[in-house]
């Protein structure tokens, strides 16, 4: 049950911090907006791994678990219970920016940090989406590996990495690479944002299916 805990407190503080970033500060295509938005996301998880990952190893992300569970290291019924987990904390940090936004003032680019895509993009939109996660957990998959990692500097590794994606997906997608992250935020925009979410469910979590292949390939200690 901690780690359940754990990893709702560590994607709500996710969804809040980043999304929050995007709203209050006002995320358009300028390079100073961009890079603000992508630190938020990415020293959130630099923060939450070092606070709960001694404790559920700060997933805060399903992509991640599916492919930590594909790489057989945990069981499936935790995984399960990591994903629903990580749902419900994007819900309540979307609950929490609905609270803030609607008694007070906000950026004009979004009102709840929900991804979404340009009319007529959606085969853009779907291979940034794949492509970027498959990297973003690859790295994650490698820097926590038990024998080739980065050991404590794993989580370092891990939110530069995605301050990293998100500087070159935010213009395109606004940077989901995680389908809680966007469950969210869709919920309570709405409309487009809503029509819309399959494809940041769909697309990250095959991206982290295919790094769990190429880890399982690429960190075998077999033929090395």
């Amino acid at each position: 049950m901690k780690k359940f805990l754990a990893e709702a407190l560590g994607t709500m503080v996710l969804v809040l911090m980043g999304c929050g970033s995007a709203i209050f500060f006002g995320c358009t295509a300028g390079t100073a907006q961009v890079l603000a938005v992508a630190f938020a996301f990415g020293l959130s998880v630099v923060g939450m791994a070092y606070c709960i990952g001694g404790i559920s190893g700060c997933h805060i992300n399903p992509a991640i678990t599916l492919g930590v569970w594909l790489s057989k290291r945990m069981p499936g019924k935790e995984a399960v219970g990591y994903m629903i987990s990580q749902f419900i904390g994007a819900l309540v940090g979307s609950a929490i920016i609905y609270l803030l936004t609607s008694t007070g003032s906000y950026g004009p680019s979004t009102s709840t940090g929900a991804n979404s895509f340009t009319e007529g993009q959606m085969g853009q939109a779907f291979i940034a989406e794949f492509i970027f996660t498959f990297i973003f957990v690859l790295i994650v998959l490698g820097s926590t590996d038990s024998k080739k990692g980065a050991g404590n500097l794993a989580g370092l590794a891990i939110g530069l990495s995605l301050v990293l994606v998100h500087i070159v997906c935010i213009p395109i997608t606004g940077t989901s690479v995680n389908p809680a992250r966007s469950f969210g935020p869709a919920i309570f925009q709405g409309g487009q944002s809503l029509s819309q979410l399959w494809l940041f469910i769909i697309a990250p979590m095959l991206g982290a299916v295919l790094s769990a292949g190429v880890w399982k390939i690429i960190g075998t200690d077999k033929n090395d």
